[in-house]
């Protein structure tokens, strides 16, 4: 079977395309034939190099990825030939808490990824895909659907009238932006690209601002909130960000930590988080638990991730770049063919 493996930390140069044989299933066991796969930023991050210094070379990248039962292994029995399947981000938290142990089954980066045309996963590991989806669309759910839903519905626990800032319109946002329509909240959106911002207020954003035009964002949100400020912030570009982020959320408001897409700095001031009474939460993906909770309000609503390019399965590296350059919206996925 084909599949990609990153070689090095060379980044996306690292990517090489190789033959392996086709996995079986052992007891426990099911092997998917992935019909499409979806990049993250995580997936830079990995390729070069930077998710940690245990990473281990070759790997298979890539966390998400859908497609089809093609064989199960003995005393299988939570999926069956022909089902329609994603794999979870982390392939041993069902439910509960996060935990070290659990945080070792993370899939395109403590093991092994879908960046393959065969894989085996245990069946816990999977969950059925909401069947008005494409393979396409499933492909986009494990990793930033599932967070955007941690970061509001879980812990965030959003309701109507409540007041949401989210920060770019990429996968995380847009799904964020989504999931907070539905539950009747009011939302604004940053970015750069005013055509960006124009097609996410036809997705249902209240408010959006160009953070270029408009460096000082948050005093805008602040005015846009009448001078109380949002409710929760989902809060994904880390320490180039996160000052601002906590003058727009209100006093007693929550921030979801998510990415670092404007860097990594040791350099936060904490008064603003003291003063204000502020939760700031962390959130780290999701258990197959919320994923399923998440794939039920999908199917109930019928949501469709927004889905930028996809890119065939011989352009990975083109597709890797197509996301650093920071042009998309929603997300990028890959076909297989």
């Amino acid at each position: 079977m084909k599949v990609y493996e990153i070689q090095s930390n060379a980044g996306i140069d690292a990517l090489t395309l190789v033959d392996r044989p086709e996995p079986k299933p052992a007891a426990g066991q099911v092997l998917v034939k992935i019909r499409a796969t979806s990049l993250n930023y995580r997936d830079l991050i990995v390729a070069e190099g930077n998710y940690g210094s245990g990473q281990k070379y070759p790997l298979i990248p890539l966390s998400d990825g859908a497609g089809e039962v093609v064989a199960v292994g003995e005393g299988v029995t939570r999926v069956k030939i022909g089902d329609r399947v994603a794999g979870i981000f982390f392939q041993d938290w069902i439910y509960g808490s996060l935990t070290r142990q659990k945080m070792k089954s993370a899939l395109g980066g403590d093991i092994d990824g879908v960046l393959a045309e065969y894989v085996v996963f245990h069946q816990d590991g999977l969950v059925i895909l909401p069947d008005y989806l494409s393979y396409q669309a499933g492909a986009t759910l494990p990793c930033a659907a599932v967070t955007a839903w941690h970061a509001l519905i879980t812990k965030g626990n959003i309701s109507a009238g409540d007041s949401i800032l989210l920060l770019g319109t990429g996968g995380v946002s847009i799904f964020a932006l989504q999931f907070a329509k539905i539950h009747g909240a009011k939302v604004i959106v940053t970015s750069s690209s005013n055509e960006k911002l124009a097609r996410a207020r036809e997705l249902g954003a209240d408010e959006t601002i160009n953070y270029k035009t408009t460096p000082d964002w948050e005093q805008q949100v602040y005015q846009l909130t009448n001078r109380t400020g949002v409710d929760h912030v989902v809060e994904v570009g880390g320490a180039g960000t996160l000052p601002k982020s906590l003058q727009a959320v209100r006093i007693g408001g929550r921030i979801s930590l998510i990415g670092i897409l404007s860097g990594i700095s040791n350099e936060i001031d904490p008064m603003p988080i003291l003063f204000k009474s502020l939760t700031v939460q962390g959130i780290y993906v999701a258990s197959r638990e919320m994923f399923e909770a998440m794939n039920q309000a999908m199917q109930q609503h019928q949501i469709q991730p927004i889905i930028d390019r996809v890119f065939p399965f011989n352009e990975v590296p083109q597709a890797y770049c197509y996301l650093k350059s920071g042009a998309h919206f929603g997300k990028v996925v890959i076909e297989f063919e």
